[in-house]
């Protein structure tokens, strides 16, 4: 199962996320997330219109939901959903909300939006890969720096470094926007508990390549992708 891509979709960007209109105070939070999106869908994750129920796809999981515009326009520009849904963002009809629904939204494997949830979601996801003997699908899940004062981060960094959850990468996006922070950075807070981390130029569509899929045998893997700072 791969997914084969060209940069026409790249491209097409720019123009699907000037569509979304009606959220715009959470434009920061769906900027911050663009170039990490276009490198998973791209180049990383193995998944496409045509596989969103093949037990053998990789997982992405948007924890940081309530920015959702850089995503549903990469969904679009990679067939998961029509462009015309862009046009009509939370409206009556839409499917579209400003939290996706994985109800409602081809392609999305989470309703998210609650910051807190995502990464103990995306540990649940892998662990029942593995019980099933699924052992090629990847899980990634993209946090924001701010979700991680929300304490049920801590239970899941922990228990995913304890029992070695290889098939789990967790992206953190850095803009600046948690209120407190950690002695040595974001990464040093999973690397304690067993994670193997890269932290990167989150601009860098080389280096995110890099690091997505620089995970190593036996540790879930942290990328830190730094931004501006979103204020």
């Amino acid at each position: 199962m791969t997914t084969t891509l060209t940069t026409d979709r790249s491209a097409r960007l720019p123009g699907l996320i000037r569509r979304l209109t009606g959220d715009e105070k959470h434009a920061p939070s769906a900027h911050s997330t663009i170039d990490v999106l276009q490198v998973l869908y791209d180049q990383v994750l193995r998944v496409t219109p045509d596989t969103v129920d093949d037990p053998e796809r990789d997982r992405f999981l948007l924890s940081k939901g309530h920015g959702p515009a850089a995503y549903y326009a990469v969904l679009a520009a990679h067939g998961f959903i029509p462009d015309a849904w862009l046009d009509d963002l939370a409206g009556p009809g839409s499917r579209l909300g400003h939290h996706p629904d994985r109800m409602l939204v081809p392609g999305v494997e989470i309703s998210s939006g609650s910051l807190g949830h995502g990464l103990g979601l995306a540990v649940g996801t892998a662990l029942g890969l593995r019980a099933q003997g699924l052992h090629k699908p990847r899980v990634y899940v993209l946090l924001g720096d701010a979700e991680l004062d929300e304490g049920s981060n801590h239970e899941a960094i922990a228990y995913a470094g304890a029992i070695g959850l290889d098939n789990l990468t967790a992206i953190v996006v850095d803009n600046s926007s948690a209120s407190y922070g950690w002695p040595g950075g974001i990464a040093s807070r999973f690397t304690v508990n067993g994670w193997t981390a890269d932290t990167i130029d989150g601009r860098d569509h080389g280096a995110l390549y890099t690091a997505l899929t620089g995970h190593r045998p036996g540790h879930p893997h942290l990328v830190v992708a730094r931004t501006e700072s979103k204020g």
